[in-house]
């Protein structure tokens, strides 16, 4: 991760707006000309963060090692049972069989236990994740169980809405990578680590764009980006990305 923007010079944002004309994202596409050519083609993009961070870790730590599908499916029956304004105090009321029934493993609820743990007992000040650096948000998400680094990386990212974010544990992030640079084949799989100097003007808006590219279905479509380049049809992006996750390098 690299970050030379002061992500916390700013109050929480409820969107993140990419516009190409911004001062970060020229500077972005000055870096890297080739992802430049990209965000052409894709376009700006606005994408609603989550309010509310408990609800958002919660999500995450349900939604793991599931498929999209299922984790909302199970996601839809805790939310009947906890009720839309969910907290640490009303998941405490609700017993380990009564997660379980609608889906929760034995797992994830050690888990849900261990952050509401930590937000009551203020090691994880979620009202103050506004005043800590991203990497003090790091440290403070992964001492809760079942938050690794990459899951709190995308918190920053979808929740906090930081700047300065680059998932190199994303595996969705190193394919898109190497598609668009047409980058040779690495027994490391580091390809994302090859031009991070060159977004480091704004990371999170360089993982978002690459992101988007799966999305709309380009990385997998067999064709390069040149190619892409070269199509008289735009991409279809009316649609923002997901605000959730959107890829488990696990």
């Amino acid at each position: 991760m690299m970050s030379n923007l002061d992500s916390n010079s700013f109050s929480r944002p409820t969107h993140l707006r990419l516009a190409l004309d911004s001062e970060n994202m020229r500077a972005l596409a000055e870096g890297d000309p080739v992802l430049g050519r990209l965000m052409e083609q894709i376009g700006p993009l606005e994408i609603p963060l989550r309010s509310d961070p408990f609800i958002s870790l919660v999500s995450s730590i349900i939604s793991q090692q599931l498929s999209v599908k299922a984790a909302a499916t199970i996601w839809k029956r805790v939310v009947e049972l906890c009720g839309e304004d969910m907290s640490p105090e009303t998941i405490g009321k609700y017993t380990d069989d009564e997660l379980r029934a609608v889906g929760v493993s034995m797992f994830k609820i050690r888990y849900i236990r261990d952050l509401c743990h930590h937000v009551q007992e203020g090691l994880l000040p979620l009202d103050h994740l506004d005043e800590l650096s991203d990497d003090e948000v790091l440290q403070a998400l992964v001492a809760v169980k079942g938050i690794g680094r990459w899951t709190a990386e995308m918190f920053l990212i979808f929740s906090l809405g930081r700047t300065g974010i680059l998932s190199h544990g994303d595996a969705g992030l190193q394919r898109a990578a190497r598609w668009l640079h047409q980058m040779e084949e690495r027994e490391d799989g580091k390809y994302t680590q090859q031009h991070e100097l060159n977004w480091s003007a704004y990371p999170t808006a360089a993982s978002i764009y690459l992101w988007e590219a799966i999305n709309i279905g380009w990385v997998d479509s067999g064709k390069t980006f040149a190619e892409f380049s070269n199509d008289d049809q735009a991409a279809d992006t009316d649609t923002p990305i997901p605000t959730q996750e959107p890829y488990d390098p696990q």
